[in-house]
């Protein structure tokens, strides 16, 4: 093998391990993104079973159930649709109805009902997630004097 055949094997070895570096994180970034959705953008999307989710928006007033356990059922709204949500686990101190909260899981098979694994509310008075109140605010359904 010539100097030029072993130069020009080096650097195809070297691009063919960096080819197969970018596609595995590829890969893994892919497996661990969790889209956003209001309730209102999966009337219009259809998102399959099993794929996970971010749902956000506000917790509908008078929709907080408490059944069994740690078991709780709401309802997270954008002021035009709304999504039954069910959670089991202890909700964050400041959850309560008619404030914003983003909520991540997935829909079960021939399941209306999200199930969420986890639930983030605001942590003081004036905080909403920033993506749900942008949205909100865009919606007409959010007012400014609100987060203040």
């Amino acid at each position: 093998m010539t100097r030029k055949q072993k130069r020009l094997a080096v650097i195809v070895g070297g691009m063919s391990f960096i080819i197969a570096a970018v596609l595995l994180v590829m890969f893994a970034f892919g497996q661990s993104v969790a889209y956003f959705y209001m309730p209102a953008d999966l009337e219009k999307t259809a998102v399959g079973p099993g794929t996970r989710i971010r749902l956000g928006g506000l917790v509908e007033e008078g929709s907080v159930v408490r059944g069994e356990g740690s078991t709780v059922k709401f309802s997270v709204t954008d002021g035009t649709a709304t999504v039954p949500v069910t959670y089991v686990g202890i909700l964050p101190d400041l959850f309560r109805e008619g404030q914003g909260v983003v909520t991540e899981g997935k829909f079960e098979a021939g399941s209306t009902v999200f199930s969420a694994d986890s639930v983030l509310a605001k942590h003081d008075e004036n905080y909403m997630p920033k993506e749900v109140a942008d949205r909100l605010k865009k919606d007409g359904v959010w007012k400014e004097e609100q987060t203040q």
